[in-house]
Formats: structure tokens, C-alpha cells, sequence
């Protein structure tokens, strides 16, 4: 599995413990066509997971990106490039976004398949998931037809709150399978891992935080395996005369 970081805050860099003198060459080198692949990938502690981590140089990028001839697609052009190819030397390519629509997020959502949205349950946050669904309808129609929203993550639950009790009921109402049944809880470990430079799965497995993002995880792989099985043509499923 491949990650890359297209957050300027490098939040999910941090996560897995790269240090920022250690960033560059990273998304934005690669993103802009200065580096390759091969120079901006760092191993991380997880086996089998490497990272593309991200720079503050990132926070540039929109402004650069601008006059540059497929602007939009300049991620998934690098992407797929013949001295790269990350889908076939990757199976899964996670992209963190920042949490705003610009010229590198669009960027991400251009070169990905799905979208994963992690929805706080918190009033604010519901009111941003309807731009975020219209906002892949129009993408989809217009730059990317492989596009459309995989799940909705509910996170930071607190379930002796009203509101986070109301705000849950709202989100899987309105969106209905499309949200997970396993939800993420206030955990004070999750908030904790970044600062020791870790996921939270190696700084506290034991932790609730942990053990509902395992489930998140195991959800995760046995839709992805339902899709795939609908998806497959139904000559495969016929007999051989």
C-alpha cells in the first residue's frame, strides 16, 4: 500500500513518524514533475506500507499549478507515467487531502477511484458533507466517470453526547449504506500517537481507538471484496458447456 500526504500540514507524515527535514523530495516535488516516483517514496515501520510524504512547499502548489498545461490531471498523468506506475506496483494508493477545494485536491480527486470521507459528528461537519457529495457528482461528470464516494466514516463519536447521537442518525438517514457501521470513538490515545510520531494501531493496539479502527479496517476489505464480486462480468459466474 501506497499513501501519499498532499496535505501541506503533513499531518499524516507526522502519523508515521517521518521528520520534516526528512520530506523533500515528496508530493509536491512530485506532483509539479520534479522528481521522480522512486526518489519521493520513503519506507515506513508498517511493513508493506509506504509513504509520499508532504512538505509546506505544498501550500504553493495551487498557485503553480495554474498555467500548467493538464493542471488537473498532472497527479494522475505521474501517477500512471511508464517509469512509475504505482497502480501496478501498489495494490491500494491511499491519498490524504487537505481540507480544502483547490488545485491539489482537485488534483486527488482526478487521479482516484473513490473517496472515503471521514465525517466528525458534529454539526459543522454536517453541514460540509453535501458540498462534498456534490462536489464528486460534478467531478465525476466532468473530469473523472470512475469517481464516487466509497463510504462515510463517522469519527470522534461520542455517544453520551445528544448531538453526536442526532448528528450519526442524520448522516446515515440521508446517505444509508454509504456509512459505515463501524464508527471511530473520542479516543485520548488517537490524539496522542501523532505526538510519539506512530499510528495509533502501534502506539496503543489495546486502546479503543485501535480496536474500532480494526474493525473500520476489516469492514473496509469485505466491501471492497463485495464490489468486486458484483463488478465481475456475469459470463464468469456461467457454466462451461
Amino acid at each position: 500500500m501506497l499513501l501519499l500526504d498532499l496535505d501541506p500540514q503533513g499531518n499524516a507524515s507526522t502519523g508515521l513518524g517521518i521528520p520534516k527535514s526528512e520530506r523533500s523530495p515528496g508530493t509536491y516535488e512530485f506532483l509539479l514533475g520534479l522528481a521522480p516516483l522512486a526518489d519521493c517514496v520513503r519506507a515506513s515501520q508498517i511493513p508493506g506500507l509506504s509513504v509520499m510524504p508532504a512538505s509546506v512547499s505544498l501550500a504553493g502548489a495551487e498557485i503553480e499549478l495554474i498555467d500548467m498545461e493538464r493542471r488537473e490531471h498532472r497527479l494522475e498523468d505521474a501517477l500512471a507515467a511508464s517509469d512509475s506506475d504505482a497502480r501496478q506496483r501498489w495494490s491500494i494508493v491511499l491519498i490524504d487531502c487537505p481540507p480544502s477545494l483547490g488545485l491539489v485536491t482537485l488534483n486527488a480527486l482526478v487521479a482516484a477511484d473513490a473517496v472515503l470521507v471521514p465525517l466528525q459528528t458534529e454539526f459543522l461537519a454536517l453541514e460540509g458533507i453535501g458540498a462534498i457529495a456534490n462536489t464528486v457528482e460534478r467531478i465525476k461528470k466532468r473530469l473523472n466517470p470512475r469517481l464516487h464516494i466509497a463510504g462515510v466514516i463517522l469519527t470522534m463519536v461520542d455517544r453520551r453526547m445528544t448531538l453526536s447521537q442526532q448528528v450519526e442518525a442524520d448522516v446515515r438517514q440521508h446517505f444509508g449504506d454509504l456509512v459505515f457501521g463501524t464508527t471511530i470513538p473520542r479516543n485520548v490515545r488517537i490524539a496522542e500517537a501523532p505526538s510519539h510520531g506512530l499510528p495509533v494501531l502501534i502506539y496503543d493496539n489495546a486502546c479503543a481507538g485501535s480496536q474500532a479502527y480494526i474493525l473500520l479496517a476489516s469492514e473496509f476489505i469485505r466491501r471492497r471484496r463485495t464490489a468486486a464480486e458484483a463488478a465481475q462480468p456475469e459470463a464468469d459466474h456461467e457454466p462451461v458447456p
